[in-house]
């Protein structure tokens, strides 16, 4: 997975979990050169970009502050 494919994975995730396949798209974008988002998302993004910046802050890859 290179950085460009796991950005444009972003797109991907719907409203809600799609049955588990979220986590699937979120898992695959990680294995991708981290991190894939560089910016906090804005308010009303949808949450699954809301967990990867959270899990990017939480790994160390990126400063929450």
């Amino acid at each position: 997975m290179t950085g460009e494919e796991a950005r444009s994975l972003l797109v991907c995730f719907g409203p809600d979990d799609c049955y588990g396949a979220a986590w699937t798209l979120l898992h695959l974008i990680e294995t991708g050169p981290n991190p894939v988002l560089t910016a906090q998302p804005a308010p009303d993004a949808n949450e699954w970009r809301h967990r990867l910046w959270a899990r990017a802050v939480n790994g160390g890859l990126v400063d929450g502050a």
